[in-house]
């Protein structure tokens, strides 16, 4: 962390004679010649979808900051907006991404409270994953000192997005129960966090069995994914849980409606069973829908129970709550100062090693958060066949151009 802090000390100092400079000079220099590597979606579809390559580098607006992006967050959504299974899916070529952390290098005009060189998480609508991101103050967030820039990028979508669904939606208080889905993923193990600094919250863990050593200590109860889990919930709390947090959808709806108290709160906030092979799977869209419990209101009304929906992207971009956004950052940030709540990292990747980290990500293999280390090195390559295995397990010849996909060794946090 010290080298980190030195390292960002020079460059701010860089970044404030850059900007005087650029002030004194009489005739602005044109930006078309400046050019940032991205990583490309040209299509959607699988992994041979993505691409590095160069973009010209953008220039804040009125209200907008400059960051030069130190690392990127990887979500699980980012998997499906490329497969194009996302609804109103954006126009390729685009650049993926929601999520970066950095330094302020250049800032337009109305952008009081920020300084150059200021340590900042961001949230962007899409090209995150690039070197250079302008995006608005409305989106933007000093870092802690204390906090890396892995730990940045680790942060603001899903500790906010925990945040909210349980207290902003479910309204979480003392003694209370909360079920979560994919409870070593990088949302799971925030809500596991979130539910700790509550008195006498029981917190049920769903995840894939391989994950259990690890984040046995985060939750209460644990239990494997590919079992039947309602009958051992049952047994634990006979009446079922206050709290359902569903990122799964498909027939995990109904298990976690026949689960919850009266009064209780199940939320989805994603869809992750419609994702099955590599490319978007018509029969796996279908299965996942049909087997969604469809839920008649008068039984609602009858079992008083609550379902809602969340979705913190939609809430920012297009319901533009970014002040309510921001109050819960400030509250986050407190109890990240206060070391109640730190966020965990899987591991890092090299930009250019994208694909690996979303076959990581396919594969349901992380614990905690993939982070994109904009400065890191690829590891080199460690296959020497000519096969690689594709996200649906099976055997590919390898074409050209898509040689950076072999196996690597990431750093592992």
């Amino acid at each position: 962390m010290a080298k980190e802090v030195s390292e960002t000390t020079e460059e701010t100092q860089h970044m404030i004679e850059k900007q005087l400079s650029k002030e004194n000079e009489h005739v602005e220099s044109p930006s078309e010649g400046k050019e940032m590597r991205v990583v490309m979606l040209s299509g959607f579809g699988g992994l041979n979808k993505l691409r590095i390559t160069k973009k010209a580098m953008p220039e804040p607006a009125d209200g907008e900051v400059k960051i030069r992006v130190k690392a990127c967050g990887l979500n699980f959504l980012d998997l499906m907006v490329r497969q194009g299974i996302i609804d109103s899916p954006p126009k390729p070529p685009v650049v993926p991404g929601f999520e970066c952390c950095g330094l302020i290098e250049s800032m337009g005009e109305n952008t009081e409270g920020f300084e150059i060189g200021d340590r900042v998480m961001a949230f962007v609508n899409y090209n995150a994953w690039a070197e250079v991101v302008c995006t608005s103050v409305d989106f933007v967030y000093k870092m802690p000192d204390e906090m890396s820039f892995a730990e940045g990028a680790a942060f603001s979508l899903n500790y906010v997005a925990a945040y909210m669904m349980l207290f902003e939606v479910a309204n979480l208080r003392e003694g209370m129960s909360v079920l979560v889905h994919s409870a070593g993923g990088s949302v799971g193990q925030a809500v596991a966090q979130l539910c700790s600094t509550v008195p006498n919250v029981t917190v049920f863990g769903i995840a894939s069995c391989f994950k259990h050593p690890s984040i046995k200590n985060s939750v209460t109860y644990l239990f494997d994914r590919s079992m039947d889990y309602i009958p051992d919930v049952k047994m634990i709390s006979p009446e079922g849980v206050d709290i359902v947090l569903d990122c799964l959808s498909g027939e995990n709806t109904g298990k976690s409606l026949s689960l919850l108290k009266p009064l209780g709160t199940y939320i989805l906030y994603g869809a992750s069973n419609m994702v099955t092979g590599e490319t978007k799977s018509f029969f796996s869209f279908a299965k996942s829908w049909w087997q969604v419990e469809k839920v008649n209101p008068i039984k609602l009304y009858e079992e008083n129970k609550v379902i809602a929906g969340f979705s913190l992207l939609n809430l920012l971009f297009k319901q533009k709550k970014c002040d309510l956004v921001k109050s819960v950052m400030d509250k986050l940030l407190h109890l990240y100062n206060e070391k109640k709540i730190k966020p965990v990292v899987d591991s890092l990747w090299a930009v250019e090693e994208v694909k690996e980290a979303m076959q990581r990500i396919h594969d349901r293999g992380n614990i905690g958060k993939l982070i994109l280390d904009v400065d890191k090195s690829p590891t080199p390559l460690m296959a020497s066949d000519s096969t690689e295995t594709s996200e649906a397990g099976e055997e590919e010849e390898e074409t050209e151009g898509d040689n950076d996909i072999k196996e690597r060794m990431p750093f592992i946090h």
